[in-house]
């Protein structure tokens, strides 16, 4: 008797169920509610409201938000002046294989680099504690060198120290 109680409850629960929520039969089992069709096809309905702004305060707010546009680009590139450039570049390196080389070599390696990542964070734990790595050479890196004034200056050499190597200038 009470399995049948069950039975006849289960079945007045899906009832109500599947009243409540439509269902278009079709071959995909989702029983998800269908959306109705769209009331325009002439384009998408716009559903907002613009209210007019209220005080003077607002207004002076709105009016420091707007942006106009300048027919001119102050930093427009020129693609052919580029490409110029570039090909006197080209044209004054003298060993061109070993450029070529380092380049096909930096190539691989950022092909390397991102295989290597990707096979990490394949890892269940691993991508966690190498962001807690991170962090903590992060937070080390903020104390050494960011935090007092006279560190800061010890980077900023290190930096410039660095830009005259790579240049050849020291």
């Amino acid at each position: 008797m009470a399995a049948a109680a069950a039975a006849s409850t289960s079945m007045a629960a899906a009832a109500v169920l599947t009243s409540r929520f439509p269902v278009r039969s079709t071959t995909n089992c989702s029983a998800l509610p269908y959306l109705p069709p769209r009331l325009s096809s002439n384009g998408p309905v716009s559903t907002t409201t613009f209210r007019p702004l209220s005080s003077s305060s607002e207004s002076r707010r709105a009016s420091l938000l707007q942006v106009k546009a300048s027919e001119e680009s102050p930093a427009s590139v020129d693609s052919s002046e580029l490409l110029s450039d570039l090909k006197e570049k080209w044209d004054a390196v003298e060993n061109k294989s070993t450029v070529i080389l380092y380049g096909g070599g930096a190539v691989v390696a950022v092909w390397l680099a991102s295989t290597l990542v990707g096979a990490i964070n394949s890892v269940p734990l691993l991508p966690k504690i190498m962001e807690l790595v991170g962090l903590g050479y992060t937070g080390w890196f903020v104390y050494r060198y960011l935090l007092f004034k006279s560190s800061r200056k010890e980077l900023a050499s290190d930096i410039e120290n660095l830009k005259k190597k790579i240049a050849g200038t020291e």
